[in-house]
């Protein structure tokens, strides 16, 4: 097989191409804007789950609060976790520990008070 190597010469040349990373801060204002905004984002959707917490563990009260569901979302947000890890997205990584903390603390509460 003396041709196999040119295709593998251009898969490897294709990711190298796709490994190069956009300079940050980036150029563009717009980009460079939600790059940072990204965090602010990752941090406000997780703070949603206050009031929910605040019902739980302070009322003491997990009625009407469905354990499968936020088990469910918690596996969710387990798995973003990883997918963020595994390839070393900040924004992701960022928010789904977020994630993943508020929505154990619904599951143990709703346990613990449902």
């Amino acid at each position: 097989m003396p041709h196999s190597g040119l295709g593998l010469h251009h898969f490897h040349r294709r990711i190298r191409i796709h490994q190069k990373h956009e300079p940050y801060p980036h150029p563009d204002k717009w980009i460079n804007f939600m790059d940072k905004a990204v965090y602010v984002v990752g941090a406000i959707g997780p703070l949603m789950t206050l009031p929910q917490i605040i019902k739980i563990w302070f009322e003491k009260n997990a009625s009407g609060v469905s354990i499968v569901s936020w088990t469910g979302f918690l596996l969710y947000a387990i798995f973003w976790l990883i997918y963020g890890i595994m390839h070393r997205e900040k924004p992701i990584i960022f928010a789904y520990i977020l994630w993943v903390t508020l929505q154990a603390i619904v599951v143990i509460g709703i346990i613990i008070y449902g």
